[in-house]
């Protein structure tokens, strides 16, 4: 299979094994992940309010509960509801399009897998799915599905995306490891446009463990640097100590947007990382 289809018939696979996304938020004008109630009358799902019937009103639609109540005829009306906008991206930065030895899949590859998991179960709710930066209108179906893949996995030329027309929900996977002041910079427009979104921090195992002994030579793909280290071992802990200091400016720096934080390592299991981005994603339902 091309990378696209074994990304989505493995995001498949996982999408089954996670319970269904509630899509379903209290009623607010912004645009954002799901069904999302427009504080009218409409052909929602959800109750909104009662009003007397008049004579233009089909008397099938009459709630004869609520109007044996009293003496007058109530219909039942559901919310207006509309779908949301889901965007995407991940970063094509060599260094994120880089697998370590023994790795399966690139960095960019997980990121996109867990992209997938969420985007199948989105698409088929009729919810709008599409690539940041692309300049392709998200849709939906499983057309909507294949395009977002094949997008990501083509990258955006090295580009960070600018925020999108609309406001919507922004899925930004990277590994991060510019200086957090060049992410705030980068983040801001799009977290201004759109209030939600989750940064998801993918590392490749030897990234998080520094397992290097002896000489070595490092190397950032992309980048025209390298170090030579002769004890590699020795500066295992200063690195440990700075990785996590990284990592946790980047989380402060989401809560700061009001966004959600994930990280995942590669070849760890990708169901669990898909279940916290799930209930990161659902997380703004809640919170309306």
């Amino acid at each position: 299979m091309t990378p696209a289809a074994d990304l989505r018939a493995e995001a498949e696979r996982l999408a089954r094994q996670l319970p269904g996304l509630n899509f379903k938020a209290e009623a607010s004008e912004a645009a954002h992940i799901g069904s999302a109630g427009r504080r009218r009358a409409g052909g929602g799902e959800t109750f909104w309010q009662y009003r007397r019937h008049v004579q233009e009103d089909d008397a099938a639609r009459i709630d004869w509960r609520r109007s044996a109540k009293g003496d007058d005829l109530y219909l039942r009306e559901t919310e207006l509801e509309t779908a949301r906008t889901v965007m995407f991206w991940a970063d094509d930065h060599p260094g994120f399009r880089w697998k370590g030895e023994g790795d399966l899949r690139t960095k960019a590859e997980e990121a996109i897998l867990l992209m997938l998991t969420m985007a199948i179960p989105m698409s088929k709710e009729g919810e709008r799915i599409g690539s940041l930066g692309t300049g392709r209108r998200p849709s939906f179906g499983k057309r909507a599905v294949d395009r977002l893949a094949s997008d990501l996995l083509r990258g955006t030329g090295g580009h960070f995306p600018a925020p999108p027309r609309a406001a919507a929900t922004l899925i930004i996977a990277s590994d991060f490891y510019d200086p957090i002041p060049e992410w705030t910079a980068r983040l801001a427009p799009l977290a201004s446009k759109c209030p939600e979104g989750v940064l998801i921090a993918v590392s490749a195992p030897a990234e998080v463990d520094f397992p290097f002994e002896g000489r070595v030579k490092l190397s950032r793909p992309g980048a025209a640097i390298d170090r030579i280290l002769g004890r590699a071992e020795t500066m295992r802990e200063e690195y440990q100590r700075r990785f996590a200091a990284q990592r946790e400016a980047l989380e402060d720096l989401a809560r700061r947007m009001g966004w959600g934080f994930v990280s995942h390592v590669t070849g760890h299991p990708a169901i669990e990382s898909a279940a916290r981005l799930k209930s990161e994603i659902e997380r703004f339902g809640a919170a309306r």
